[in-house]
């Protein structure tokens, strides 16, 4: 019998070309070559031919307290052993524990949950929500902004490669994002801060008959670079929009579940209480799940019948509510505070080594490389991000790319990441670093 010449990879990668989305299998590449995983635990990936990678990127920053985790792993199991699916017409215990977590643990007023598949439909709900409670119907997004797939929110979405089908809606405008590495050279902080909230006023009143229904961001942007809004971003945001009629959306898809270390939610940094709070990814270490969190006046707001077939799908919950139950346990948002600064202070040390490495920017364990071209004018590198992406796999490192422009690498260990694995995975990063160099 003949023997195949062809790698396993290469194998499943013939097979998938015949019957999975043509563009999916265009998009499977992790540097220049695909990557098929095989299995994983805890912070360590393994691929079908064997290769053993250390994760630094989690899935795009989804498998938040390690690969198989065995708690998560075994509070699932228990589940399906009981009941493996209710949908939204029927009670079921783990739901409301998970709801009444959230509701404990979000910043403010927040306490009412609807929950999804994901974070595309946890901010479809949220745009619904402000809708049925403002009356009005306009949408205020940012630039570079990643909102999901669905039609409505690849409009929101402000980020050319992601905009498929020719997506329009006027009721969404999107503002100037702050991006502060990118602002002109000749203001200040706060010139700049000034200047993203002319540019917003002026939106309202050229492009809105000043009503609105909500203003929605990331405090970080994740697809989008990982971009930190300035400190006082929201709280000079917030009053404009209100005096618009409209309320806050803060989606933490990305930032949630101490990610940016100190706190639960990434938008506590920036002190302000929003009406509603999307979630998905980290919160449930893998399991498609998303969360539309409210405050009471925005939920009962809510009249017309909604359900989703698998939101707070009981196997889904349980999985969740371990997740949430081990970071509270073992406080990971102080871990990742801690070990984002140790993590933080090693990518800057590398970046006074590295003229091609423009920005280093983020919190806690969502931290960001920006490539550049070193001259002097910051023009975005694609090229080198998707270098040093290779270079870093080839040391057995996965690390993740995005922005805009294709420049920017994405660095976001797991939560409970120690330092030994830091240490570890930055010495591979300035080995890759030394490759490309």
């Amino acid at each position: 019998m003949a023997v195949s010449s062809l790698s396993k990879t290469q194998e499943l990668l013939d097979r998938q070309k015949k019957v999975l989305l043509p563009q999916q299998s265009r998009m499977l590449l992790y540097g220049d070559e695909p990557l098929a995983i095989d299995h994983a635990k805890n912070q360590w990936v393994w691929d079908v031919e064997g290769n053993k990678y250390l994760d630094f990127f989690g899935g795009i920053l989804t498998v938040s307290i390690g690969h198989c985790n065995d708690e998560v792993v075994e509070a699932t199991y228990e589940q399906m052993k009981t009941a493996g699916h209710t949908s939204t017409l029927y009670i079921n215990e783990i739901t409301i524990k998970v709801a009444e977590k959230i509701a404990e643990i979000s910043p403010g007023r927040l306490q009412y949950c609807f929950f999804t598949n994901s974070g595309t439909e946890a901010d479809e709900t949220a745009i619904m929500a402000a809708r049925e409670y403002t009356g009005h119907s306009d949408i205020i997004s940012l630039r570079h902004a990643y909102s999901g797939r669905s039609v409505s929110m690849m409009t929101m979405t402000a980020h050319k490669p992601w905009r498929l089908g020719g997506v329009t809606d006027p009721s969404i405008k999107q503002v100037k994002n702050p991006y502060s590495y990118r602002k002109p050279d000749y203001m200040t902080d706060e010139q700049f801060l000034d200047f993203l909230i002319d540019d917003l006023e002026e939106m309202l009143a050229t492009c809105t008959n000043g009503k609105i229904a909500a203003f929605m961001a990331e405090p970080i942007q994740g697809v989008g670079g990982f971009v930190v809004a300035p400190k006082d971003y929201f709280k000079r945001v917030q009053p404009v929009i209100k005096a618009a009629g409209g309320i806050m959306i803060i989606d933490e898809v990305q930032t949630g579940w101490g990610r940016t270390g100190k706190y639960w939610c990434g938008i506590e940094h920036w002190g302000i209480e929003p009406e509603i709070l999307t979630f998905a990814k980290g919160i449930a270490n893998g399991a498609p799940v998303g969360c539309t969190v409210m405050v009471p006046e925005v939920a009962e707001a809510i009249k017309g019948p909604t359900l989703s077939t698998y939101g707070g799908n009981p196997i889904s919950m349980a999985q969740t509510y371990a997740t949430l139950a081990y970071i509270e346990k073992h406080k990971l948002w102080e871990n990742a505070e801690k070990q984002g600064e140790r993590l933080r202070k090693r990518m800057e040390a590398m970046q006074k080594r590295y003229d091609f490495i423009g920005d280093v920017r983020g919190m806690g364990l969502m931290q960001a490389f920006e490539m550049v071209v070193p001259d002097g004018n910051k023009t975005p590198d694609a090229a080198q991000a998707t270098k040093l992406t290779n270079a870093a796999r080839a040391h057995k490192l996965l690390i993740g790319k995005g922005g805009l422009y294709g420049n920017v690498i994405r660095i976001a260990p797991h939560l409970n990441v120690t330092s030994e694995d830091i240490d570890a995975g930055c010495d591979l990063i300035e080995k890759a670093l030394a490759d490309i160099a």
